[in-house]
């Protein structure tokens, strides 16, 4: 007898960090918002667990693996591809519609075919375990047909939480960055992805650019015997999300304007220019999917100026689900983003803790791509200021992390200032590493 336990929908809340004094004539404010759900996610810590109809989050997932002919260079690769295709397939809660896509300059349906959706119980594991078995190595590489392909099958079924997963080993070379584009333009907004990166033949900008563009996360897997791991830990976080599509909705008074908003933590991801309208003086930015965790985000608000004493609201944040009506789920949490003017210049010229640490760690992965970019353009003095001032910011903000990733690329003669030099052999595994994880940060210490 199947155990059916309720899930519970997560709770959220904001928190807003700033210093709210300005000097006379000030018009920046600068605000942390940390947004945390809680008390959700219990539905994806049973593996295979079995839930009654309707009392999970509907939930669709579709697996895209790279087939194209280099898979078969070492052909443990494509072994190493299936097996952890399978294994992400064991991690499926029941109930959770799927599909495995095989990926060259064409999308394939490998399982289950007729362009719809499997649901995931005993018997549709094992049959998308044999049907990857006849996975075979073949062919180009066109990421934009798969993410099409997946955008169709996830539509096919009524789901709320919809997830692409995205493996590939080499550079998109059977269609221009256009298509490319076109695809994740389209695919925007309709479903949430997680692109890995396997061996060291793909193009990092390419994989971070398809994880950000699908607000999910990105990643190498330098080593493809660590792959099934990884996608156990992927589809384990996917079907741990129990609320889709949510916005940070900001709401700002006449005469003022947003800067900028982007997420700060667990990575740093720039959301101003995805902003969408919401009514007058209102503006939603996509967050994607939620199950039980916190994330901070950095707001700039730009205000009109005001006299010394005075005092207003330079923003209102929010949280909401697009309905399919075109009404908005008003998730119930706000904060309030505040501006006063004073002539105290230690109230007015004091940083926020939360505020100076991560504009530092945006800093820091600023200085690692474009240090980086340098190396590879042969620039080796702009190379070693770049990667030293990463050092300098990794090793000021405790982001042990990426000063490890660091220390691989460049030898660290003191980490305080900054100085550095570039070490003359580089394993291609530990630059792109570092170059793939660089947005990634460390929450400040509250």
């Amino acid at each position: 007898m199947a155990n059916f336990s309720k899930p519970s929908v997560p709770q959220f809340s904001v928190d807003v960090y700033q210093n709210e004094y300005l000097p006379e004539g000030g018009r920046e404010v600068n605000a942390i918002v940390t947004v945390t759900a809680t008390g959700g996610g219990t539905v994806g810590t049973a593996v295979g667990a079995s839930y009654a109809p309707g009392q999970g989050p509907a939930a669709g997932v579709a697996i895209m693996v790279d087939c194209s002919g280099s898979m078969d260079y070492p052909p443990t690769k494509m072994r190493n591809a299936r097996d952890a295709t399978a294994a992400a397939i064991d991690t499926l809660r029941d109930g959770t519609h799927f599909a495995v896509i095989g990926g060259t300059h064409v999308a394939k349906e490998v399982y289950p075919g007729g362009g719809r959706l499997a649901v995931a119980d005993r018997s549709s594991r094992e049959q998308a375990k044999q049907a990857l078995r006849r996975l075979s190595a073949g062919g180009g590489t066109a990421i934009g047909t798969w993410l099409r392909l997946a955008d169709r099958l996830l539509a096919s079924a009524d789901v709320t939480i919809r997830h692409g997963i995205l493996l590939t080993d080499g550079r998109n070379e059977h269609e221009s960055p256009e298509d490319l584009r076109a695809a994740l333009d389209s695919c925007a907004g309709r479903f949430t992805c997680d692109a890995r990166g396997v061996g060291t033949d793909w193009e990092v900008k390419e994989v971070t650019g398809i994880a950000s563009a699908l607000l999910g996360t990105a990643d190498i897997v330098a080593d493809p015997t660590a792959l099934a791991a990884d996608f156990t830990q992927m589809m384990e976080t996917a079907m741990g999300k129990e609320v889709a599509d949510v916005a940070l909705r900001l709401w700002t008074p006449v005469g003022t304007a947003i800067k900028f908003v982007k997420q700060v933590a667990p990575t740093v991801e720039q959301l101003t220019d995805r902003r969408t309208e919401a009514g007058p003086r209102a503006g939603d930015y996509p967050t994607g999917s939620w199950g039980d965790e916190s994330r901070d985000y950095h707001v700039c608000v730009e205000v009109p100026t005001a006299g010394l004493g005075q005092e207003m609201l330079a923003a209102r944040v929010s949280l909401v689900v697009p309905q399919p009506d075109g009404s908005v789920q008003n998730l119930g949490a706000q904060g309030l983003i505040r501006a006063v003017w004073t002539d105290d210049m230690v109230a007015s010229t004091s940083i926020n803790p939360q505020v100076a640490h991560y504009t530092g760690q945006a800093e820091l992965a600023q200085a690692i791509q474009q240090g980086l970019d340098l190396r590879k353009a042969g620039d080796m003095d702009g190379a070693t200021a770049k990667l030293g001032r990463a050092v300098q910011l990794a090793s000021a903000s405790g982001n042990a992390d990426t000063a490890k990733l660091l220390a691989k690329v460049v030898d660290v003669v003191d980490a305080t200032t900054g100085t550095v030099r570039l070490k003359a052999k580089v394993e291609e595994a530990d630059e792109m590493t570092l170059e793939t994880r660089s947005t990634k940060t460390v929450r400040v210490k509250k």
